[in-house]
């Protein structure tokens, strides 16, 4: 009998691989296809034969059935928007399941500790001096840095490490760097700077090169990396902090790599696109919904979706009307009737 029941126990366990191995090929796919529609969608459409052919023609000799409007408008417009869609997308969506994870509570959000604004407050003050672009990444980047640094120095010199008062820290600084961008937005002038500061608040890949994201990728890559390591700690951090102090895990170690990690992810990608709200919020819950409450199901799967999502959107913001949507303005129409069904359905159970 009890050979029998160790059996059926190894048999869910591979059966659970395998559907788990086949979901992720799937959303592999879909990734993929969202890539390779959007490169084909937009005021000069390419078919999606050409855009194939395009892409492997950069590592492969393939036979030219394409027009060198077609090539500069796929390599050099299109194609760093994809990379930057997965990369801030599948940035924003890990990030925000593992400050769900670490945090327990499935409200969080990547911008918890103040990085959002903090950024917002770099990239105002860039706009301001006339530093460009690159200055705009450098200076948001730095400022969402900042902001967390002061979260997180302000539990410790009240002497106070708990998670509440670390949430807490991180409303107050928020709140103070609000303040502070909104100084920046009434010194700014009305017709250029200002309108510039706002347009970025709301989200965009429209000025997106390859030689920003070389910048930043590394810092995405290599803090995605060491959660996706550390993945199946915040299974037993979820647990509670008696639980996971009884299985031996050092919890004030383990939660600051974990919110550190998190931290740079989500000011590396808001430094790239600006804020763009709801995507940390909502895909880990989507994400939920499909692969249970592992958590080392949760990390891989979330990154694939939040990065198709954020594709999806910027292809409906560059093709939906004449002008350019701002990214955040559509996850904000996505995601708020999505989060008021999820309030809904727990309700229910409740």
């Amino acid at each position: 009998m009890e050979d029998n029941t160790k059996k059926m126990e190894i048999w869910l366990k591979k059966r659970g691989k395998v559907n788990f191995t086949i979901l992720m090929i799937i959303l592999l796919l879909i990734l993929l296809l969202a890539i390779i529609i959007s490169l084909s969608m937009g005021k000069y459409s390419v078919s999606p034969t050409n855009v194939v052919s395009i892409l492997l023609s950069n590592i492969f000799p393939v036979r030219i059935t394409w027009t060198d409007t077609m090539f500069r408008v796929i390599m050099l417009h299109r194609f760093p928007r994809i990379i930057a869609a997965i990369l801030v997308g599948g940035a924003l969506s890990l990030s925000g399941t593992t400050f769900q994870g670490v945090f327990r509570n499935p409200l969080v959000s990547p911008d918890l500790l103040g990085v959002s604004m903090g950024a917002c407050v770099g990239a105002a003050i860039s706009i301001l001096l006339g530093f460009g672009d690159i200055g705009n990444i450098l200076l948001s980047f730095l400022g969402g840095i900042l902001a967390v640094s002061i979260t997180v120095m302000f539990p410790i010199l009240i002497n106070n490490k708990s998670t509440i008062t670390l949430v807490l820290s991180g409303v107050i600084v928020g709140g103070f760097f609000a303040s502070i961008l909104g100084l920046l937005k009434y010194i700014a002038d009305s017709d250029t700077e200002l309108a510039a500061i706002t347009y970025w608040q709301l989200g965009s890949l429209s000025r997106m090169r390859i030689d920003f994201l070389l910048f930043i990728a590394p810092i995405i890559f290599i803090t995605g990396f060491i959660i996706y390591l550390l993945r199946w700690r915040i299974n037993v951090i979820s647990l509670g902090d008696q639980e996971a102090k009884s299985l031996g895990i050092n919890l004030y170690k383990e939660r600051g790599i974990l919110i550190v990690c998190s931290t740079l992810l989500t000011a590396a990608a808001v430094c790239i696109s600006g804020t763009i709200g709801w995507i940390g919020l909502i895909i880990p819950h989507i994400t939920r919904m499909i692969v249970g409450q592992d958590n080392k199901k949760i990390i891989p799967a979330s990154t694939i979706i939040g990065a198709s999502f954020l594709i999806i959107v910027d292809t409906i913001s560059r093709n939906l009307t004449g002008a350019e949507i701002p990214l955040g303005i559509i996850t904000g129409f996505v995601g708020t009737p999505f989060f008021a069904f999820v309030l809904m359905k727990q309700r229910k159970k409740e």
